[in-house]
């Protein structure tokens, strides 16, 4: 098998506004997991539960101070014979999709991403597992990069 080869070129990153998108998400679920320990513990008087929601609140809390390294760590390049894409700090994945097996392109938008002109774009392969998502792109670059994959994928699937 032939190793991937991680190429010099500069990679594409995504909007920094995506940091504003996670930390909503990241901050809905440390204060909800926090007022649901607040209640166990003072409404219901079960501690062992009230323990288990404040580890999870303070979990979310490290999710907050992490989410601007992680989202910086999100970045793609398009390649000649396929679109490279990775992410993560301390696991990090690398997906190489090739073109010619784009079956489908997909632009998401949910509302607070909306709001800050964010999209995500999903590519769906032959193999369900191998699906890429590319979160917090601006949604002019997100459709661009959408119609020029298709178009790439098109033409690959047509040379086979």
């Amino acid at each position: 098998m032939k190793r991937l080869e991680l190429p010099d070129t500069e990679w594409r990153r995504v909007s920094p506004k995506l940091v504003v998108v996670d930390l909503v998400g990241a901050l809905v679920f440390l204060l909800a997991t926090a007022a649901g320990a607040v209640v166990f513990w003072l409404l219901l008087d079960v501690l062992w539960l009230a323990i288990v929601l404040a580890a999870l609140a303070i979990c979310g809390l490290v999710n907050l101070i992490l989410v601007p390294r992680r989202v910086r760590a999100i970045g793609y390049q398009l390649r000649e014979d396929d679109l490279l894409f990775r992410r993560g700090i301390m696991w990090q994945r690398f997906v190489a999709v090739p073109y010619g097996r784009m079956q489908l392109v997909d632009i998401n938008r949910g509302p607070i991403a909306r709001g800050l002109g964010l999209s995500e774009l999903k590519f769906v392969t032959a193999a369900a597992s191998a699906g890429v998502t590319i979160p917090g792109l601006l949604e002019a670059d997100a459709d661009a990069l959408r119609d020029h994959l298709v178009d790439v994928a098109e033409s690959r699937r047509a040379g086979l």
